[in-house]
């Protein structure tokens, strides 16, 4: 019976999740266009608080919107304890497309390590740049800029894998951020995204309506001071992060076998 009522229900479902990712896209393309001349006049401080504050505000009110139109629950309560903090470094795995917009949400001082495409992009570029987002065309650039944040009291976000993850529980890291730890002598707070939904994770299209609502989880890990040999804490970091991630797959796994129907036996 659950399974007819959600088949008849699927359309209507569909309408609202395409709805509510439209009204992302519209919010972002009015921003973009407002941010495009106040990059040019405003100072860069200003226009730096200004970028990241309209942006978390902004995404924020997206997942109010999603979690009470029931198509999301998201708990991301527990960056809340961060958002104050200056100079601090928050890395997170990367299951889905939506991650940056989560953790931005809650870290209105953050700025993002965006791939230089994004920069041109009508929906992101413009407001990007009034945040002072930093691109990753340049390593070195990228590095010094990253620096420079956090010792203006900044935070910075970061994907370790540096895309999605396509091999699970987790792609190799790569290299870069512990380096911008060591140099700007800033901590490194890790976090986990859980999720049981397939959606918008490498390989699933965008029109693909997923199991609904989709749930994702927010967890803070342990907290990492920087090292003199920023390659053996890279190396620490990935393996902490992929024994808690194996970990959780196989109590998630537990979990779903000891509450599924069991196959009736004969006597």
């Amino acid at each position: 019976m659950k399974c007819l009522i959600r088949r008849a229900l699927s359309p209507f479902l569909a309408l609202a999740l395409y709805a509510l990712l439209l009204l992302l896209g519209l919010v972002s393309l009015l921003w973009n266009l407002l941010a495009l001349p106040l990059h040019l006049l405003l100072p860069e401080p200003t226009g730096r608080a200004l970028g990241r504050a309209v942006i978390a505000r902004s995404y924020r009110l997206f997942w109010a919107v999603a979690s009470a139109s029931g198509m999301m629950r998201v708990d991301g309560a527990c960056l809340d304890t961060l958002k104050d903090e200056r100079g601090l470094i928050v890395v997170a795995n990367h299951p889905t497309m939506l991650d940056a917009l989560l953790l931005v949400a809650r870290l209105p001082r953050s700025a993002c390590i965006m791939k230089a495409d994004l920069m041109r992009n009508v929906f992101l570029g413009s407001g990007a740049r009034l945040a002072r987002y930093i691109r990753n065309d340049s390593a070195r650039a990228m590095i010094r800029l990253a620096v420079q944040d956090l010792r203006r009291g900044g935070q910075l976000v970061i994907f370790p894998e540096g895309t999605r993850t396509m091999e699970a529980p987790l792609d190799a890291f790569r290299p870069g951020f512990t380096l911008i730890a060591k140099l700007a002598k800033a901590p490194i707070q890790t976090v986990f995204i859980d999720t049981d939904t397939p959606y918008l994770r490498k390989g699933w299209p965008i029109w693909r309506v997923p199991p609904l609502p989709i749930r994702v989880r927010l967890r803070l890990g342990e907290r990492f001071e920087p090292c003199a040999h920023s390659d053996m804490l890279l190396h620490e970091l990935e393996q902490y992060y992929r024994r808690h991630l194996q970990k959780e797959e196989r109590a998630t796994g537990a979990t779903a076998a000891c509450t599924s129907p069991r196959a009736p036996t004969l006597s």
